[in-house]
């Protein structure tokens, strides 16, 4: 590609949108072209935040096709709901395919999909039309944990062994849009919204980063899938006042814990343990991470980052997430974050998936790597409605959709 910058199409105007906006003051090489959405007016402000930021002068485009024909777009991030994740993947393969754009890069967002099914189809329609693609999983370029595992690994494993176990957590009260808490759209609960978070994560410190991904092979996986707090009456009742959906109807599971066990290529057994919740009612969003190996250990929490804030009773601050995101308190002793496009490795990601794009290079984490993440988690769901540990065969959930999901 003959280009110094890449120019940047957005599909999705919500909150991640915002926070990948927000990333690329920190992005070389890039400037956002053009914006859609399915409401006009949220591209109409993301637009705007764009122009004040100084990343880029989009147009904004109400209809798909006009923005996906942009001279000016050479990749696409697809940042919307993950119902509609497969509609404009062939939209976009389809334009590519017919010469119509010169398209050749597309970053998508975490959960790739919402079953195998159709996770296996967007790596056909992508792996067709000979597309780059990016899978948009923030926590494997989080700052800590790339340092993290850079340490261990260079110091740990070279004077002991390699590390064992990994613990990924992410944990907050709930998400603040309508269609996570719906599962026929979003396609599961918590386990499907965060853990694809925490198994990548977990996997990622665990993999020698010498070797292929493959080098460790997932054998085993159990699970166990609660309903703690959101079906109780007086959070049916919030969730009907906040968002006009009852809960109660078609509910789904806000608490998971899933054991994964890897066989590494020397026939070491490793263990993945990944918790995931809407329960947590603390400062904010929570992260943290364990690694453990024979002589050493690291720990992250991303609430813990050194930096805190007090403000007393007689201030009377309105609700805001100013200092961290999910924020629950807003007087006290409060962590701030200052800025969490860095902390949680949004500014690293799309600078990779750019960089990528522009040499003509897959990046480091791709559709495939969303698929297996895919596989993991129906394999989990799968786990959790047999109440049983099962072997790592992702056949066992080629046309598999979660119980709740499902129509009936």
């Amino acid at each position: 590609m003959n280009k110094n910058k890449l120019g940047i199409g957005i599909i999705g105007a919500g909150f991640v949108a915002k926070f990948h906006v927000k990333s690329f003051v920190g992005v070389r090489n890039a400037d956002i072209k053009a914006i859609y959405s399915r409401t006009y007016s949220k591209a109409k402000s993301l637009a705007g935040l764009v122009e004040n930021l100084g990343v880029g002068k989009p147009r904004v485009y109400s209809n798909i096709f006009d923005m996906l024909r942009d001279k000016e777009v050479d990749a696409i991030w697809v940042l919307v709901p993950n119902n509609v994740h497969l509609q404009y993947t062939k939209y976009i393969a389809e334009e590519a395919s017919q010469g119509r754009n010169d398209i050749i890069g597309i970053a998508i967002e975490k959960p790739l999909a919402r079953n195998v099914q159709e996770a296996k189809e967007m790596v056909k329609i992508v792996e067709k039309v000979g597309i780059f693609h990016g899978y948009l999983e923030n926590q494997v370029f989080m700052p800590s944990i790339v340092r993290g595992r850079e340490i261990i690994w260079k110091y740990g494993v070279k004077y002991s062994d390699r590390p064992y176990l990994a613990r990924a957590a992410e944990e907050h009260a709930g998400p603040h849009n309508s269609w996570f808490w719906n599962p026929k759209i979003s396609g599961g609960g918590v386990l499907l919204d965060m853990m694809c978070h925490s198994i990548e994560a977990a996997r990622f410190l665990l993999t020698d980063p010498v070797k292929n991904k493959d080098s460790i092979k997932p054998k085993s996986i159990y699970t166990e899938t609660y309903t703690l707090k959101w079906l109780k009456d007086k959070y049916v009742n919030d969730l009907k006042k906040r968002f006009n959906i009852d809960f109660s109807k078609n509910p789904a599971e806000d608490y998971a814990l899933t054991i994964i066990e890897y066989e590494d290529d020397e026939g070491n057994i490793i263990l993945s343990e990944t918790r995931t919740s809407w329960n947590f009612v603390g400062a904010g969003l929570r992260l943290s991470l364990e690694v453990l190996g024979p002589e050493y250990s690291l720990f992250i929490n991303t609430l813990e980052p050194g930096s805190f804030l007090f403000f007393s009773r007689n201030i009377k601050a309105p609700p805001t997430e100013e200092l961290v995101e999910k924020q629950n308190a807003d007087q006290g002793l409060m962590p701030f974050i200052p800025d969490e496009t860095v902390t949680y490795g949004y500014i690293n990601e799309d600078q990779h998936m750019v960089n990528s794009f522009l040499v003509g290079k897959m990046p480091f984490e791709t559709w495939y790597d969303g698929l297996l993440v895919t596989q993991l988690m129906m394999l989990a769901y799968l786990s959790a409605e047999k109440n049983e540990k099962i072997k790592f065969n992702p056949v066992l959930v080629e046309n598999y959709v979660p119980r709740i999901a499902r129509e009936k």
